[in-house]
């Protein structure tokens, strides 16, 4: 029998990767968009658990505007923290396990790299938002698997590899941030991780080390300036441009981003037998896929 999982979130990254996933790890996979589930209604989403009584839950759509947060502040702790304490409640009901995604804004970026255990200090409302969602769904559902994440790319929506490539196609001008440090994410790999470890998820009891915080990014720590002359030089080879190196103080933004988020992934690799692949081979693959599909 195919696993049954429930996953909140059509349209974002990772959510389209999961869905083009799915069938390979033999997943019988219900996607839930807005318009079924809004998570700015928590009550509701809360309830399409017990309709669809699934294995496994996987909540991949969240509020991600992190300059717009600021003045959002009331919606982003809604959709991000209320929603997510809501379906962590109703798949302990259930007996659904669960897997929740977080970020590395919920660090500070002064001590970086930081593993799960190290103390938290967003600095902005969105990182706050996602903080708080993290305890609403570890103290609900003992069976849940919180996911933090950083810089996530892929072939698809908006994110910085297609961003850069437009710029530099466009012939305008290469100026970023040289003073931020991280570790890209293909969105690919990262779906390609939670199927990989669902059915161990599914099965597992509540104290196994397989729940609570991990973290799970590609390997390899750069600066956004590093990651755009990756792209370049992946996609365009010895014509690449240059790319001009600006501080985090000559574009300044409404949220404040940490200086070194950069997350330590080896008690992930130690509990789940992983090793994440480095992120110039993934942003190669993302690459390739786009200049097919150009």
């Amino acid at each position: 029998m195919s696993l049954r999982v429930l996953q909140y979130g059509a349209t974002g990254q990772v959510s389209r990767e999961l869905i083009r996933q799915a069938a390979g790890f033999g997943i019988d996979l219900t996607v839930l968009s807005r318009a079924d589930a809004d998570l700015a209604d928590p009550e509701r989403c809360a309830r399409r658990v017990a309709e669809h009584r699934p294995d496994l839950v996987i909540l991949a759509a969240a509020y991600t505007a992190v300059d717009l947060a600021e003045t959002e502040a009331v919606l982003a702790r809604r959709v991000n923290a209320e929603a997510p304490g809501a379906i962590a409640r109703a798949c302990a009901a259930a007996g659904a396990a669960m897997i929740h995604f977080s970020t590395d804004y919920v660090f500070d970026g002064r001590g970086g790299p930081y593993a799960p255990g190290d103390p938290t200090g967003p600095l902005n409302v969105y990182g706050e938002t996602k903080l708080e969602g993290e305890g609403k769904v570890l103290d609900a559902c003992p069976r849940a698997l919180v996911i933090r994440t950083s810089w996530v790319v892929s072939a698809h929506g908006k994110n910085f590899v297609k961003t850069i490539l437009r710029v530099a196609g466009e012939g305008g001008p290469l100026k970023v941030v040289d003073d931020q440090f991280g570790r890209p994410t293909a969105a690919a790999d990262l779906a390609g991780f939670v199927f990989s470890v669902a059915g161990r998820l599914a099965q597992a009891r509540a104290g196994d080390p397989v729940f609570g915080l991990h973290h799970f990014a590609n390997a390899g720590e750069t600066t956004w300036r590093g990651f755009a002359e990756g792209i370049l030089e992946l996609a365009m080879g010895a014509g690449a441009p240059a790319v001009e190196a600006i501080s985090t103080s000559d574009r300044p933004a409404p949220a404040a981003r940490p200086a070194r988020g950069t997350l330590d992934t080896s008690a992930t690799e130690a509990v789940f037998e992983v090793r994440p692949r480095p992120w110039r081979d993934a942003v190669a693959d993302i690459v390739a896929e786009l200049k097919v599909a150009a």
